[in-house]
């Protein structure tokens, strides 16, 4: 067994393509996640993990609900916009029309409308189960963006 640091974890899992999704709540909170996924068919559940020191998360949270934007390649102005909480970011963003679990955005493939399920402690960061109420699939949308080795990318889906 070899010793590592939190570098050198990040760096390793950086090899690991993960999905780039904007988690967003009715309070206009929103915060990045390379972390959210399918965790249950039945029930249909959903999950991510936020940092527990994130700012943004205390605010989606206390919502009860949240809304999963999943980003389309070629949206990487949108996810700079969130990460660095442009005060503009929903209004340059956002797309008309009801929002019951939170902003939708544009520049999606999918948007999954959660109710909070569960919560629980995992380390530095907590995971989020969510109870999927709502799926708005953008069928014409492209390919899904992923993030590989520090640098954001097309998911290359065989034809």
């Amino acid at each position: 067994m070899n010793p590592f640091d939190g570098a050198e974890f990040r760096r390793a899992l950086s090899h690991y393509p993960t999905g780039v999704c904007v988690i967003t709540a009715g309070t206009g909170a929103g915060m990045v996640v390379g972390t959210f996924t399918s965790v249950s068919l039945d029930p249909p559940l959903v999950g991510f993990l936020p940092d527990r020191a994130s700012t943004s998360w205390p605010r989606i949270r206390e919502t009860g609900r949240f809304c999963a934007n999943v980003l389309a390649a070629g949206s990487e102005q949108l996810c700079r916009d969130f990460v660095r909480k442009a005060p503009d970011r929903f209004a340059v963003h956002g797309l008309p029309g009801p929002a019951p679990f939170g902003p939708r955005l544009s520049g999606t493939v999918l948007r999954v409308g959660c109710d909070i399920e569960a919560v629980r402690p995992a380390g530095d960061h907590e995971l989020v189960l969510g109870r999927v109420r709502e799926l708005e699939v953008e069928p014409d949308a492209g390919e899904p963006m992923v993030f590989l080795r520090g640098r954001y990318a097309a998911a290359a889906v065989p034809a």
